[in-house]
């Protein structure tokens, strides 16, 4: 498989992101909030949906970065930002327009905790850093199994 690299411009160019991202591990210390740079840079492990639905399926994670510049805010709900920690599992990523070019992005994590961003356009990009490692189990809500053995949530 190819290394991803993604930009999004628009609504649906994050769509699009926002599906590889899907069940993405993410660490609360590597969720980088630059304000003098207007950006916000997260490191994760996401899960490679493609290679689990490739012809001969394979489960495994890549170390990816996801970048958002033109940030003028970065607000968090339902997570303790002191907690370096934590793992975080991303659900999904949303772009609402609010003064165009302007919005809101959102990221949703699963136990309801999100980060907000304000943005004066919407400017991303995702790509992987190279590490790719097997993945102990898919996450179960899209997994497709070519055995019988019932797929786990991927904790860490």
């Amino acid at each position: 498989m190819d290394m991803l690299k993604l930009i999004a411009l628009d609504r649906e160019d994050l769509e699009i992101v926002s599906a590889h991202l899907q069940d993405a591990v993410v660490r609360i210390g590597e969720v980088l909030w630059r304000p003098n740079e207007n950006r916000v840079v997260i490191a994760l492990n996401r899960f490679d949906w493609e290679a689990a639905v490739a012809e001969s399926p394979a489960w495994q994670r890549r170390r990816a970065a996801l970048r958002f510049d033109r940030v003028s805010s970065c607000k968090c709900r339902g997570l303790d930002c002191a907690a370096k920690d934590q793992l975080l599992n991303l659900l999904a990523i949303e772009f609402s327009e609010t003064d165009a070019p302007g919005g809101v992005v959102t990221l949703s994590f699963s136990g309801g905790g999100a980060l907000r961003l304000e943005v004066e356009c919407l400017e991303s990009e995702v790509v992987d850093l190279g590490p790719i490692w097997q993945a102990p189990a898919c996450p179960d809500h899209q997994c497709i199994e070519t055995t019988p053995i019932e797929s786990k949530i991927m904790r860490a």
